[in-house]
């Protein structure tokens, strides 16, 4: 199977337009119309609807196994790319929002104290974007954080050879308003909350919480954002709780089940230069 063709099929079918798949690839709509047709060719099944533009039962098949097929072909040269690399004094850190804690944030300032040239940029992003951006190599490390039981690796797209090492854990807090009930209490279970009025956050996603804990946990406001401001001026105001590390923000401790909130740092090879300087720094004990 021709990747580009898989890839100008996956466009096409994201877009929902041949035209627009066109213009977004540098292609002719003719040329798009044609890689599309020698795709189902290849496979004897027809992958697209015309009228509207949108995949069959068979092409909806293809895209389940598509992205990951493109994101380890990108992993691939990225790899391969970044071992025959010569070392510049630039480092590309991607993280999810609430990844760069305390501990790791002062890390990073030792390393740049070490390497006074060293120009360090930093994305925050989700776990899929964090996972397209070192498969593709335009970041070369990546923190990654989310809920866990302790010691337990998270959950991340799969992206192709990847090390990962946990580099910190740390207590979770119940986020509550002031004012509420059990405000005052030294510590919660989840147990206690499973009918309480909840966020659902990409910084606390419920469907995470139901993994961890069981059914329950409704959804009294949806917010997609990931700023943590936010999230706290929503539970301050009575919108709904939400759980976050100790070191983002106020709340009660949580008791039980015995979860933390785990950050772990994610990359490929790595040739000697600041991205493998900071890794060994970020992996190691605190100094």
């Amino acid at each position: 199977m021709d990747p580009n063709l898989l890839r100008t099929f996956v466009t096409v079918a994201r877009l929902g337009s041949f035209s627009a798949a066109a213009h977004e690839l540098g292609y002719t709509q003719s040329a798009i119309s044609q890689q599309v047709a020698a795709l189902e060719a290849d496979l004897g099944l027809p992958l697209l609807s015309r009228r509207p533009v949108g995949p069959t039962p068979a092409g909806e098949r293809l895209l389940e196994h598509a992205g990951p097929l493109l994101l380890r072909l990108r992993a691939a040269r990225s790899d391969v790319l970044r071992a025959a690399a010569v070392p510049a004094h630039r480092l590309r850190l991607a993280a999810t929002p609430l990844a760069v804690n305390g501990v790791l944030a002062a890390r990073l300032a030792a390393a740049r104290a070490a390497q006074p040239r060293l120009r360090v940029s930093l994305r925050t992003c989700g776990r899929e974007r964090l996972a397209e951006l070192l498969a593709g190599g335009e970041a070369d490390l990546g923190l990654a954080d989310g809920i866990a039981a302790p010691s337990d690796p998270l959950r991340l797209p799969e992206s192709g050879p990847m090390t990962t090492i946990g580099v910190s854990e740390e207590e979770l807090l119940v986020a509550l308003p002031p004012d509420h009930p059990l405000a005052g209490r030294a510590a919660l279970r989840l147990a206690d909350l499973i009918d309480a009025r909840w966020l659902d956050t990409p910084l606390c996603p419920l469907r995470r919480l139901r993994d961890l804990a069981g059914d329950g946990f409704p959804a009294a406001l949806v917010y997609e954002g990931d700023d943590v401001h936010t999230v706290l001026n929503l539970v301050a105001a009575g919108h709904g709780l939400t759980l976050l590390p100790a070191s983002a923000g106020r709340g009660v401790p949580l008791a039980a089940p015995r979860l933390v909130h785990r950050v772990e740092l994610l990359h490929g090879a790595l040739p000697p230069g600041p991205a493998a300087d900071l890794a060994r720094a970020l992996s190691g004990p605190p100094g």
